[in-house]
């Protein structure tokens, strides 16, 4: 059964524009997974696809194809102001499958050059972010009797904000994954709808 009433599809029916991105790997996660089984966009949605490099296992080129989607991604943020992106950079859970801490390492190192290099772009184009993680992997590459640790882990992850002009009464929450899609509305100046059973992250003090 497919899921009512998701982020995309709350978008669509307000008539914003939406960009899923990601390589090869992560695709169907941005896109089917994330739009809750449905496989056809939803109006005013684009999809872009990077390749993922074809090598036997990923800790041969723990890079991926992470600098290809920053550079695609930030083209299409300078041409088309979408306004929302739904971006994965798949290094840090596929090279962390293949248990080699060093390459593992690299391709965290990867990510951050990238994130840091799209957040001054989306900054700068007056966007908000939200980083977040929705299960942990490159976290724990090595189990207490010394073999390599390749499956995800139950670890908290954590969540970053990234905006301009950030109020000093706002206070953020901790939360959980079903928290995130409510607190995109709110940044977006929209109501989530009632089968969301999250909560927006984002308070003010009182």
């Amino acid at each position: 059964e497919n899921l009512k009433e998701t982020l995309g599809e709350i978008l669509a029916k307000r008539k914003k524009t939406q960009v899923r991105i990601a390589e090869t790997e992560k695709y169907p996660h941005v896109t089917f997974f994330f739009s809750g089984g449905r496989e056809k966009e939803f109006p005013n949605e684009r999809r872009l696809m990077v390749a993922s490099p074809k090598v036997a296992t990923y800790d041969l080129q723990p890079e991926m194809s992470a600098n290809e989607i920053t550079t695609t991604i930030i083209k299409d943020i300078k041409k088309n102001q979408p306004n929302f992106i739904c971006l994965n950079y798949a290094n840090t859970d596929m090279v962390g499958h293949t248990g080699v801490f060093e390459a593992a390492k690299k391709a965290a190192t990867t990510v951050d050059k990238c994130v840091k290099k799209l957040m001054k772009v989306a900054l700068d184009n007056d966007y908000a972010a939200i980083i977040i993680a929705d299960h942990g992997n490159s976290d724990l590459m090595i189990n207490e009797d010394g073999t390599p640790h390749t499956a995800h882990t139950k670890n908290l992850v954590p969540c970053f904000f990234v905006m301009k002009n950030i109020d000093e009464n706002i206070h953020l929450q901790d939360g959980k994954l079903a928290d995130i899609a409510p607190t995109i509305l709110s940044i977006l100046g929209m109501r989530k709808p009632k089968v969301m059973t999250g909560k927006n992250l984002i308070t003010r003090k009182k």
